[in-house]
């Protein structure tokens, strides 16, 4: 039973809609498998693959990540709107990477291939036990050679700047959200909902963002992104730093990605019109 107060808040948020999106929120979450960059494997030509997604393909239901004579898995299975954050960085070799919020870990993948071995990517994941999910899953897929140039540490990201200002070109901050796909799939998870909670995440992330500017480069990219439907952290959580910041980064809304719904400030994947993927929200930052 969903409670009254998560159906309010979120039908005022979404209006007419929010029917026919909790219907497609209750569903089993969508994967794609993306291919291992680092295992020297190559896409069979009987797979679908995902249109201008670079690698992506939806599964067969027998297809299973293996380990290659690389030394490394093939393929990672993720949430495929996971990986359009990661590519809106734009991250080339020789860049300096910082992923905030890494676990589990896909994203950060997809960081370290576009890096391919030149460049440095600092993953960062708070939890202990996430900090260890996350490690094993990088060397799990990142040959030892390239792994030299990867840092897994466990800070809390939102004092980040303080302690390393204006050292990264490219910031990924996939922040800690309400997830409410995730919570709906969990009865003592949604017992526990409150409309309070989703104010006091966004409080969290506008701290990290706030953190990711401190760190970021003049004329560096930071993307902003949650699995969150709530407004208060996505679009709102932006219009407060461009209230209190704004001076310092423009928000790139001219884009044009192939996915998502355009909002005030980024973009948006919903799974009731992105068949099943999501939720994911994104915003890309550029310090000036």
């Amino acid at each position: 039973m969903i409670p009254d107060a998560f159906q309010t808040f979120y039908h005022a948020q979404y209006g007419t809609r929010w029917e026919g999106l909790l219907h497609a929120l209750m569903q089993a979450p969508v994967r794609c498998l993306r291919l291992n960059g680092f295992s020297g494997c190559e896409v069979s030509e009987e797979e679908e693959q995902l249109p201008e997604m670079p690698h992506c393909i939806y599964p067969s239901n027998d297809f299973e990540p293996s380990l290659q004579p690389s030394g490394v898995m093939d393929y990672y299975r993720m949430d495929p709107a996971s990986v359009i954050p990661a590519l809106a960085l734009d991250v080339k070799e020789g860049d300096r990477v910082l992923d905030m919020c890494s676990a589990p870990g896909g994203k950060g993948l997809i960081l370290a291939e576009a890096l391919d071995g030149n460049g440095h990517l600092t993953t960062n994941e708070w939890s202990r036990a996430r900090k260890e999910k996350l490690r094993n899953i990088l060397k799990a897929y990142i040959p030892k050679a390239t792994f030299s140039n990867i840092r897994v540490t466990g800070h809390d990201a939102s004092k980040w700047g303080l302690f390393e200002p204006d050292q990264y070109n490219r910031i990924l901050l996939d922040a800690p959200c309400s997830s409410e796909r995730h919570v709906l799939h969990q009865i003592a998870e949604l017992k526990k909902w409150k409309p309070s909670r989703s104010k006091q995440l966004a409080h969290r992330q506008y701290a990290l963002l706030c953190s990711a500017l401190m760190s970021c480069k003049p004329g560096g990219r930071i993307v902003y992104s949650t699995c969150s439907l709530s407004m208060l952290e996505n679009d709102e959580t932006i219009r407060r730093l461009i209230k209190k910041k704004g001076d310092r980064f423009q928000c790139h809304t001219e884009l044009n990605p192939a996915y998502g719904e355009v909002t005030e400030f980024g973009w948006q994947i919903l799974p009731d019109s992105q068949s099943g993927w999501g939720p994911m929200y994104w915003s890309v930052l550029e310090h000036t």
